[in-house]
């Protein structure tokens, strides 16, 4: 007969502490296939392309400079000649786009 509004109201708190978190997973889920997804999806791409560098590719860079590879290197670097004569080592990471691919030579 005397039960004070205070313990009334915590007699359903259980249901209402899930509700709330309801529109926080909905945000996550959001983001992660709007955002996060696609994003690694690029990376795995970019990670492919970086990979299947081979000499004679026409190559752009971050820095806008267009090249052509002459020499892929082990460490994670490549030789990109920029002009006659003119070669520039990169690190691989940096190119954004192969422009010409070359095919492997027929055996």
């Amino acid at each position: 007969m005397f039960v004070t509004p205070a313990y009334a109201q915590a007699a359903g708190g259980g249901a209402a502490a899930f509700t709330s978190f309801v529109p926080l997973i909905l945000i996550f889920g959001i983001m992660y296939f709007l955002l996060i997804r696609p994003q690694q999806k690029k990376l795995k791409e970019h990670k492919a392309m970086v990979e299947a560098l081979r000499r004679g590719d026409q190559v752009l860079t971050q820095g806008g400079i267009v090249g052509k590879v002459t020499h892929v290197n082990e460490d994670g670097t490549a030789l990109v000649e920029i002009a006659d004569g003119v070669k520039v080592k990169i690190v691989r990471q940096t190119i954004v786009q192969v422009m010409n691919k070359t095919e492997p030579a027929a055996s």
